[in-house]
């Protein structure tokens, strides 16, 4: 039988939170949301060290009573449901930084290197982009996508994150490369930046590709993204963010990598593995279309923690 009640613990972060939430969906979970923020001095300290993570956290966020399961996404989320572990059932999201023994279930990327007797790895991150949310992003957009030519590239930018750089060079030099495949393969184009996309970046998207007749968000009403990813003929997507390359490769379209400057061993492992599996493909200036199939592990690793809990 499934829990009465579940609640998805994580810092306001949407990417953290969709994360948890993707893994609730696929289990059918109805799950209620509880954000968390350390307060205070702890601000400044890995959770990993708070001697007391309950009290580290701002009050009344997770107020008794307790639901049955918690699941948790990072670090912060980790130490508060490892404080909690004699109370309550505690499923992690990533990698805890602290001892995988005072958890009942973690999930964690391959590149992570984690394993154990509680440990799924999964090939990509946990996200929301199931086939029937895809498919109500397809009726809803395809109206509102069909005046752009076919085929048709989105593309999904993300940002600096101190592994990668996206500044205005980079994105100078990206946009070129996409103003240069919409003049010579007609493509249509649709463009979405990132809560982390800088400002400036955006407006370097803007103003090279939308003289060309592509769409690029700004920020301003329905966003686009899951409409993009269930309509597209192919996808571009930057690598700095595992997310997003995840939610990309879930789609039934090929999925092109924006190189950046830059490294990051645990992304490269990542996106190694996509690439091996003739997944993905580095971007380089042109449209191209091969067969491939959707990727994602959100559904096994959920279908896996019901099995354990004998939901």
């Amino acid at each position: 039988m499934l829990p009465s009640s579940t609640w998805v613990v994580a810092e306001a972060f949407a990417g953290m939170q969709s994360q948890a939430l993707g893994l609730t969906d696929a289990a059918g979970l109805a799950a209620e949301v509880r954000p968390i923020a350390p307060r205070g001095l702890w601000r400044h300290i890995p959770a990993a060290f708070w001697p007391s993570p309950l009290a580290a956290i701002t009050p009344g966020a997770l107020a008794p009573p307790l639901p049955e399961l918690l699941v948790g996404c990072g670090g912060k989320a980790a130490a508060v449901l490892s404080a909690l572990r004699t109370r309550v059932r505690g499923v992690i999201v990533q990698h805890p930084r602290i001892d995988p023994r005072k958890f009942d279930f973690i999930i964690v990327g391959r590149h992570d290197e984690l394993s154990g007797p509680n440990v799924f790895a999964a090939r990509t991150a946990l996200h929301r982009a199931n086939p029937a949310r895809l498919a109500e992003a397809a009726r809803t957009w395809e109206p509102r996508l069909a005046h752009l030519p076919r085929p048709l590239v989105s593309v999904l930018i993300g940002g600096a994150n101190g592994r990668f750089k996206l500044g205005v060079p980079e994105a100078r030099a990206l946009a070129g490369q996409l103003a240069a495949m919409l003049r010579q393969d007609k493509v249509g184009l649709v463009l979405t930046p990132s809560r982390r996309t800088d400002p400036a970046v955006s407006a370097v998207f803007a103003e090279t590709l939308r003289p060309l007749g592509a769409l690029v968000w700004d920020g301003t009403g329905d966003n686009p993204y899951f409409g993009m990813l269930a309509l597209s003929d192919a996808l571009v997507v930057t690598m700095d963010s595992v997310s997003m390359v995840s939610e990309a490769v879930a789609t039934a379209a090929p999925v092109f990598l924006a190189e950046l400057p830059g490294s990051s061993r645990r992304i490269g492992m990542f996106l190694k593995d996509l690439i091996d599996a003739g997944r993905v493909r580095p971007y380089q200036g042109r449209f191209d279309h091969w067969p491939v199939q959707p990727l994602d592990d959100t559904a096994e690793a959920a279908a896996e923690m019901c099995r354990r809990f004998g939901y």
